[in-house]
């Protein structure tokens, strides 16, 4: 998968350890920038911090090529959040960031997530700005 965000892009996020980042992410982080949640498909990952998102995209029959796309929070401009419902069999939740240059980045995320914190976190470090 080829991350595309100008389009949207929707990815069957689910929760790992902060620990789990992948080395090329751990790279880019800056001073002061710290990891608060990493989710991760069957191979990708996106990482939310303190500072932006940074997706990941393993590619090959190896993994060993990557690319990857930051996404800073001073560039949002609103975002979305749909819950799943008390009752469903599938817990899907869903974020869709729009940015001032008129991108969107759409995330889905199976099973339970706590969306509304990822959505606390990010108007922490977005309103920060």
């Amino acid at each position: 998968m080829t991350f595309n965000f100008s389009k949207g892009a929707s990815f069957d996020l689910h929760k790992v350890d902060n620990d789990d980042i992948s080395k090329n992410a751990a790279a880019l982080l800056v001073d002061g920038e710290k990891v608060i949640g990493v989710y991760k498909t069957v191979r990708d990952q996106i990482v939310f911090t303190t500072k932006r998102i940074i997706a990941v995209d393993i590619q090959g029959l190896t993994g060993k090529q990557q690319e990857l796309a930051t996404l800073p929070y001073a560039n949002i401009q609103y975002f979305t959040i749909k819950t799943a419902g008390p009752v469903e069999l599938l817990q899907d939740t869903y974020l869709t960031i729009y940015f001032a240059n008129g991108m969107t980045a759409d995330f889905e995320f199976r099973g339970r997530c706590d969306i509304l914190e990822i959505g606390r976190n990010i108007s922490r470090y977005a309103l920060d700005w």
